[in-house]
């Protein structure tokens, strides 16, 4: 499983407009595919205009699209495949600035099995699944830029060449649990860094307004 849910404002933001709002609702509510007609009925439009919203919807990854000939015959005179859009199951995750929750939640629900199966302390397993968890990023992403991209840490050198990550993806969990979530950053990140061999050397160095790590 991926570590990472990709950061998906602008999908959310699709459902900023009434009527493509009342569209995914009508086909997350019919729990089955449903066609053009079906969806535009539902809702009170022409054909045409359900498909071009329905179609933006499916590009921005809120439903899924698939084919099927609604006559239940095959072979030639059977007709065109129908297209049908259905709700789709991944999760839709958007923030401004961008966060990771889901990558917290998932490093401190592994860490407590990792601790109950390895025998030691939680903490010790936080430190070791973030390490691990940072080195699958890393060598996904392919380079340090990427991945800290991928993280959403908003990367930016100083003026003494050290890298600062503008945005914490752990904001609130951070600002709750400081030494906990800290701790476990430092972990992730020296594990990307490991990855993608980079140069680099993650130091905690709190400061407000920021991550609390440092890439020296």
């Amino acid at each position: 499983m991926d570590p990472l849910a990709p950061n998906r404002v602008t999908a959310i933001a699709a459902l900023g407009d009434p009527l493509r709002r009342d569209l995914y609702r009508a086909v997350a509510a019919a729990g089955r595919p449903v066609s053009r007609d079906e969806a535009a009925v539902a809702v009170g439009v022409p054909r045409s205009t359900a498909a071009f919203h329905l179609d933006r919807l499916a590009e921005a990854g809120l439903l899924r699209v698939e084919y099927r000939r609604l006559s239940g015959r095959s072979g030639p005179g059977a007709g065109r495949p129908a297209k049908l859009y259905a709700a789709a199951s991944a999760d839709v995750i958007g923030s401004v600035p961008e966060r990771h929750y889901e990558l917290a939640g998932e490093l401190l629900a592994s860490a407590i099995e990792r601790a109950e199966n390895e025998r030691m302390p939680v903490r010790d397993a936080l430190r070791a699944q973030a390490h691990d968890t940072g080195a699958a990023i890393g060598t996904a992403a392919g380079g340090l830029d990427e991945a800290l991209a991928a993280c959403g840490y908003a990367p930016a050198e100083d003026h003494e060449g050290a890298v600062l990550l503008e945005n914490c993806p752990f904001h609130a969990l951070a600002a709750a649990h400081t030494d906990l979530v800290c701790t476990a950053n430092l972990a992730l990140l020296e594990g990307v860094v490991e990855a993608t061999e980079a140069t680099r050397t993650p130091v905690l160095a709190p400061s407000a307004g920021r991550c609390c790590v440092v890439l020296r």
